[in-house]
């Protein structure tokens, strides 16, 4: 079998932010330290039908976030209804976060800024508002914690060799990746194991016949798919099917594209890269005492089958 990861994570299960705090590295001044960004633009904001209003899509580089809503003066009888909605793309997809419902702003508070932190988790969010009876003023900020320092190169590097290490550990995709999964012929049985567990979608499986002429096999007719939670997941033949017949070709004739990886990666695995990310950074100083807890920390998630 061949394993080719062709779409990358666009995220890391820890932040940078989140390394540096495990590190106890300063960063110095706060106003290096902090990216402040506009999601609603400042001013006075017409009656909407309902939640209208949506602020610009803000990426979530650090692991929470402070949302600020600047109120100024409301209009007689006014009302604003702010909420923090989430997604994973930024261009679609958007839900609103559970806990992110501001309080009511009315004349009584307006005037003032309301706060909220979002630890959602998701990769962007972005404020949506309704308002009510007459025209209010007031903007909405995303403010995230976003240290930099000299060293940032090198535990963005360290970061990355510390999630690959777990995956190796596990067996398993952390964050959400595309891969091509290659076999050399059709499997005795009715069922395909995928490796790396948290099995999201199969994009596509492809066969070449022995000229390399290519046949896309199609969801249903030709196979099912079992996600299997946290487990591999599997292609399977539907009752009564069976493998495409011919010759293949010599050559990595079957393709199979399919995302896995986790929606959200547990704490325990956070853990164990923030752990193997500082014994890189101290140059292995702690080593000996790290198999013991690396070993703690994913016994519970280690993928125990043919791919490791």
């Amino acid at each position: 079998m061949i394993t080719n990861q062709t779409v990358a994570p666009t995220s890391e299960p820890v932040t940078r932010a989140m390394l540096k705090d495990h590190l106890k590295i300063d960063t110095g001044d706060m106003a290096d330290s902090i990216t402040p960004e506009q999601s609603i633009v400042p001013g006075s904001h017409a009656v909407t039908a309902g939640f209208t209003l949506f602020g610009s899509a803000v990426t979530m580089t650090a692991d929470s976030a402070l949302v600020m809503v600047d109120s100024g003066a409301n209009g007689v009888g006014g009302t604003v209804d702010i909420k923090i909605q989430e997604s994973d793309t930024g261009v679609g997809g958007w839900s609103d976060w559970a806990d992110g419902a501001f309080d009511v702003i009315n004349e009584a508070n307006d005037n003032q800024i309301h706060e909220k932190e979002y630890t959602g988790g998701k990769d962007y969010i972005r404020l949506a508002g309704q308002v009510l009876t007459a025209a209010c003023e007031f903007g909405g900020s995303i403010i995230q914690y976003t240290p930099t320092s000299d060293e940032d190169d090198l535990l963005d590097r360290i970061n990355a060799g510390a999630r690959r290490r777990v995956e190796g550990i596990t067996g398993r995709q952390l964050e959400s990746a595309t891969w091509d999964y290659i076999i050399q012929d059709w499997p005795d049985g009715d069922a395909i194991k995928l490796p790396y567990g948290n099995l999201t979608s199969v994009t596509s499986i492809i066969w070449k016949d022995s000229d390399g002429d290519e046949t896309t096999l199609t969801v249903t007719t030709d196979y099912l798919v079992e996600t299997n939670g946290e487990q591999c997941g599997r292609i399977v033949l539907p009752y009564s099917g069976s493998w495409p017949s011919g010759t293949l070709y010599p050559s990595n004739p079957i393709t199979i594209k399919y995302v896995c990886g986790y929606t959200t990666v547990p704490d325990d695995l956070k853990t164990v890269i923030l752990l193997v990310a500082e014994d890189a950074y101290k140059r292995g100083e702690d080593g000996k005492q790290l198999k013991a807890v690396i070993d703690f920390y994913t016994c519970d998630y280690r993928l125990h089958d043919e791919f490791n």
